[in-house]
This record gives C-alpha cells, sequence and structure tokens, in this order.
C-alpha cells in the first residue's frame, strides 16, 4: 500500500471506506504487477469470497481485471493497466497518495519549526 494509516489502511481505504469493493481496488493496484486466483486475492484484500463472486464479473466485463494464466484448475488475475478506467482510477489513487502525503509531511514541517 502506497501510503499507510495507524491501522494498516491506506489511505485510499481511509477516505473512501472499507467496503469489499475498495478492498479489492486497493490490493488490485498496490500488487498491480502480479496476478492471483481470485481466492487468493479474497483472502489478500480482506473479503469473503462469496462477496467477491458478486462483483467479479462486473470487473472482468469492464476490462478492470483480466485473465493471464491457468495454473492447473485456478484462473489467474491481474488488473488490467491498459484499461482506460484503471489508468484514470491509477492516477487518482496516486494522486490521493501524494496529496495526503504532502498534506502530513506539511503538518510535521510545521511542527518542528515551530
Amino acid at each position: 500500500m502506497l501510503l499507510v494509516d495507524m491501522e494498516n489502511k491506506s489511505i485510499f481505504l481511509k477516505v473512501f471506506g472499507d467496503y469489499p469493493l475498495n478492498k479489492v481496488m486497493d490490493f488490485l493496484i498496490t500488487y498491480e504487477d502480479f496476478d492471483y486466483p481470485m481466492k487468493e486475492i479474497a483472502v489478500k484484500s480482506g473479503v469473503g469470497y462469496s462477496t467477491l463472486k458478486l462483483f467479479w464479473k462486473h470487473l472482468v466485463k469492464f476490462g478492470i481485471v483480466k485473465h493471464t494464466r491457468d495454473i492447473g484448475n485456478a484462473k489467474l488475475f491481474k488488473l488490467n493497466v491498459e484499461n482506460q478506467i484503471v489508468k484514470k482510477f491509477s492516477k487518482f489513487y496516486l494522486d490521493l497518495a501524494k496529496v495526503e502525503t504532502e498534506k502530513y509531511l506539511g503538518n510535521n514541517v510545521a511542527r518542528v519549526r515551530t
């Protein structure tokens, strides 16, 4: 995760909520270079597998995730960084982290100077 608060949540989750879809997107963007089976995505993002299945088809339908390969019976997926929605979401995610980091550093620099 790019910027983590005291509860080990990203700034994205802190600002937009600890909801299942947000948790999955946070995980996928943090580990965008790797592919995972759905069960591992559920576990590593802290979302129940049944819950993940409720919205997974939408992530596939809109090209947000893509199937990369099969290992045995498991299908592996990763964030589709070529997708325009994902590109804009990634920029937003990074901009949010940057703004919050600058705010945090600015406040701490001000405290040190006084």
